[in-house]
């Protein structure tokens, strides 16, 4: 579509007009005014990965409930500070995209199937928005919690036939000279651990980036160089397993905290920068129905969130979009009689399902699994429930597959779980949900209560005003 015939387009104000009516008390109006008369210096686009409806209500009730106050994107809503829309998200080749098909309508501002990055149906390449804006003479980078050569980040930035050729993803980096680029993926990037044993670390330091390693070496990273944080082999660990481990805490940085981190080195850009937040790890959570990992994820991208507003409401000139690229697994919380309570049981939960089934093995006995869950959780199997589990460990030695390569039993253990804490889930599989998308800032009066993927791609240019040199 033609990225002005989209602003004008009649027909698409009036379905967004004639379906979603009651979003138009949700607009952030007093601010439209202030916001038409700027262009979007900077542009933060905020992606909390596979995340269903149900996840963003649940966050925000686990926070309601535990400290009083809701998440900060469902108050953005409350304080009716945002543009608020519904986002249709299919790809070329379904209505239920994958991570990759996602990212690239709006990185490259046209469908294409799934598995791919920026390429077309006839093999075209679709020039990346963050090159775009690098050509126009904007700093860009991307923060992730699963490695930064994944779908999502990648998508922004590079061309691609295959979103799971991450060694050279990595290389394409360096090669367009992306300035910020945080969070895990160490196996594409170390020596040790590629194929091709090339020594990308070396590569990038050569080209005069900072690498960092760890949280601390990340936070004392100098304002004047491009940084690479990669700081662990694959994603990094969830954020309630980073949260009751020392160590974890200590070598690991937050998602808000590379938020944050990014923002200093680029925000002092003449021409001001474009930054993509991924909490990538809710996604993954969803694909293995892990409740604690799904929560505690969600509410890690939103102190992310608010670290991207506390930056934009002081700055003037930066556009806030929060949303995300699909729905994963529906979960929601169940009616019954005791709802509340066994909802709240999740405020006590100290890991996730990912840590209790990694410290189950073979000749795990059935006590040892009752005592792991019981201090995870807080409470007890059932000796009939872990032998179920452990009956799952007999056939676990081939690794395959890309989110439970080794097939341990997380549907069932969730199962369980849900008699416990009444959140219930219909799947562990990506779905066609329409996703929510928010604005702050100047360039959200542009935004429509129901738009296409693809349009987001284009309102970023327009916001910017660097739609013309393309």
């Amino acid at each position: 579509m033609n990225r002005r015939k989209f602003f004008r387009n009649g027909a698409l104000s009036a379905l967004g007009a004639s379906l979603f009516t009651p979003f138009e008390s949700i607009r952030a109006s007093d601010f439209e005014s202030v916001w038409k008369r700027k262009k979007a210096k900077n542009i933060i686009m905020l992606v909390s990965d596979g995340m269903s409806t149900g996840t963003l209500n649940m966050a925000d009730l686990y926070l309601s409930r535990k400290k009083g106050k809701g998440s900060n994107w469902l108050n953005l809503y409350r304080e009716d500070k945002v543009s608020r829309a519904l986002m249709d998200m299919a790809s070329a080749s379904s209505i239920v995209t994958d991570s990759a098909a996602a990212s690239s309508s709006w990185g490259g501002g046209t469908r294409i199937k799934n598995g791919g990055l920026n390429i077309g149906l006839n093999g075209e390449p679709h020039l990346p928005i963050w090159q775009k804006f690098k050509a126009a003479g904007k700093k860009a980078g991307c923060v992730t919690t699963v490695p930064i050569t994944h779908a999502t980040p990648a998508g922004f930035c590079v061309n691609q036939k295959s979103r799971n050729d991450q060694e050279s993803i990595a290389e394409k980096y360096l090669e367009h000279g992306f300035d910020v680029l945080m969070g895990g993926g160490n196996e594409y990037f170390s020596a040790d651990k590629r194929k091709d044993r090339k020594d990308m670390y070396a590569a990038f330091e050569g080209k005069g980036y900072y690498v960092a390693r760890t949280r601390r070496e990340m936070s004392t990273a100098p304002k004047g160089k491009s940084i690479l944080g990669v700081f662990n082999d694959n994603g990094l660990p969830y954020a309630k397993d980073r949260e009751n481990n020392g160590e974890l805490k200590e070598n690991t940085p937050s998602l808000a905290e590379m938020t944050s981190k990014a923002i200093e080195i680029l925000k002092d850009s003449s021409q001001g920068f474009v930054l993509q937040v991924e909490g990538g790890k809710v996604d993954w959570a969803a694909h293995a129905n892990d409740i604690a990992g799904l929560i505690y994820d969600q509410v890690a991208f939103d102190e992310a969130v608010q670290a991207a507003m506390d930056f934009a409401e002081k700055d003037g000139e930066t556009l806030v979009i929060i949303t995300t690229d699909h729905g994963n697994a529906n979960p929601g919380v169940i009616y019954g009689k005791y709802a509340n309570d066994e909802f709240d049981s999740i405020q006590n939960y100290k890991h996730t399902n990912e840590w209790i089934l990694n410290g189950i093995g073979k000749e795990t006995s059935i006590n040892s699994v009752k005592e792991r869950v019981e201090y995870a959780n807080g409470f007890a199997l059932t000796d009939e429930e872990a032998t179920t589990l452990l009956g799952y460990y007999g056939s676990l030695d081939a690794e395959d597959g890309l989110y439970n390569p080794k097939h341990l039993p997380f549907s069932v253990l969730a199962e369980i779980q849900k008699q416990h804490n009444s959140v219930g889930w219909i799947s562990m599989q990506h779905s066609a949900d329409y996703v929510e998308l928010a604005m702050y800032g100047p360039g959200s009066q542009l935004l429509k209560p129901f738009v296409k993927n693809t349009d987001l791609h284009y309102l970023m240019l327009e916001a910017a005003e660097v739609e013309n040199a393309f």
